[in-house]
């Protein structure tokens, strides 16, 4: 598969609850932030795959690895980032959808299309930046409006109609 051709994630205004509650993984607590806008860092990035392809997410989303999604300790879920291996001066955007890397030199885990995008799925590590993306400023910038997510599904009203009471016929 030609990941090339894999679109970025598109930043999308999420109205629901985002999932920031502390949680502990290997006896270290983690506290995630509220707010993604403003996030920046720089460190090393890795890649989760096979394993982990069809598993759900930390926020209930099934795990693709060529999406474009990515794994973060403290940042809402979900957010959107772009993350550039400062490598080559590649650059994508994901959506945070899920808890890691639980390595404490890794600042954040790519899915696999993510990383061979970025040219380093075969290495398995680089070092790379990752920033916060405001979505409604995502959008601004491109002059049009952002879709929404709604944080609940919608139900269309019915209403029902009453039973016939009148003859059947049957077809032989």
């Amino acid at each position: 598969m030609d990941v090339n051709k894999i679109p970025d994630a598109t930043p999308t205004v999420h109205t629901g609850n985002y999932k920031a509650n502390p949680y502990t993984v290997l006896g270290k607590t983690y506290y995630p932030m509220q707010d993604s806008r403003n996030y920046r860092a720089e460190g090393t990035a890795s890649w989760y795959g096979t394993k982990f392809h069809g598993q759900n997410t930390a926020n209930g989303e099934l795990y693709d690895l060529y999406g474009m999604s990515a794994a973060h300790k403290t940042l809402p879920l979900p957010a959107y980032v772009r993350v550039t291996n400062l490598a080559n001066g590649r650059s994508v955007i994901l959506r945070v959808n899920d808890r890691g890397p639980f390595y404490s030199d890794r600042i954040i885990d790519l899915s696999y299309a993510a990383a061979k995008k970025l040219g380093y799925a075969e290495i398995g590590t680089a070092h790379v930046r990752v920033e916060g993306i405001d979505p409604q400023q995502w959008w601004a910038q491109r002059g049009q409006t952002p879709p929404m997510v709604l944080k609940e599904p919608q139900v269309a009203q019915t209403q029902a109609i009453p039973a016939s009471t009148g003859r059947v016929e049957q077809w032989t």
